[in-house]
């Protein structure tokens, strides 16, 4: 079977440290196309894969099968539909938009399209165990924290729209998807603490779990812990190990592939974005 050609919008770092080594690694996509809003920047990246590139996102489209965005959500949200006007499924970074008039108006364009999320952790070989073992017990509650220092001075991820935007669109996603799937639907939700420096945020399920969760890219080092409470004890996520980023990098290049060839989007899809994109602007002031 042909590997699916697969576009990449976008060719800042994420591009190139991510997207470009998840789907040019093969056997199941290759990277054939490039856009990039700097021309430099777009060939300097696809030159790497001997894929096209193009400063143009009509001509970058007839040059693929598939479209990856790693773009920020503001332009996500203006090209996807795009895309998706052409027949391209598209592989989506969260937050789908900026805001949530964006994401509504994105799901709403790519209706019909077969779509999947860059949330990276779900595709997580311990992770979609954990969750598995989580479902089997009681859940009264749950804890998570998602601690780096992705936005201090240096760091790659330290762009514009995350440093005025703050971390509670850039990793919130992460932390309510899993939240959300491991106590089911997140019925109320409410925060304190400093969208710049720390956020604590409180959830309470359908289910009647409550949950906790502490959010801050200023602080240095790493922590995205996971555990959850109930009648049977404490059950925690295991730790990430050094393979798990090529793991979720195959994991997600090759669930995109049989997205595009069969035409049915992931679990994780464009509504997924929106549901945690509601959330997220459950708690804007």
């Amino acid at each position: 079977m042909d590997a699916v050609r697969v576009g990449i919008a976008g060719a800042g770092p994420w591009a190139g440290m991510f997207h470009a080594p998840m789907l040019g690694a093969g056997p199941h996509t290759t990277v054939s196309a490039v856009y990039g809003r700097r021309r430099e920047a777009a060939d300097e990246l696809a030159g790497q894969y001997d894929a096209y590139s193009t400063d143009d996102f009509e001509d970058f489209l007839a040059h693929c099968d598939a479209v990856s965005f790693a773009l920020p959500p503001d332009v996500q949200a203006a090209l996807a539909p795009v895309a998706a006007a052409a027949g391209k499924p598209l592989l989506l970074e969260k937050p789908i938009a900026l805001d949530l008039d964006g994401a509504q108006e994105l799901a709403a364009a790519v209706e019909g399209v077969p779509t999947q999320l860059m949330l990276t952790r779900r595709y997580a070989r311990r992770i979609r165990g954990f969750l598995e073992q989580a479902h089997a017990v009681p859940i009264t509650g749950l804890r998570t924290s998602f601690v780096s220092g992705a936005f201090l001075p240096g760091s790659p991820f330290a762009t514009p729209w995350r440093l005025q935007h703050g971390a509670l669109l850039d990793v919130g996603p992460h932390v309510l998807d899993l939240m959300d799937a491991v106590a089911g639907r997140i019925e109320r939700i409410e925060y304190t603490g400093d969208p710049a420096t720390m956020l604590a945020l409180t959830t309470r399920h359908e289910s009647g779990a409550i949950g906790q969760a502490f959010i801050s890219s200023v602080v240095p080092g790493y922590l995205a812990d996971l555990e959850v409470f109930g009648p049977e004890g404490i059950l925690s996520a295991p730790d990430r190990s050094d393979e798990e980023r090529a793991e979720v990098m195959a994991t997600i290049a090759a669930e995109f592939a049989h997205v595009v060839r069969t035409g049915r989007s992931h679990e994780l899809d464009v509504h997924r974005g929106l549901y945690l994109q509601e959330l997220i602007a459950a708690l804007e002031p």
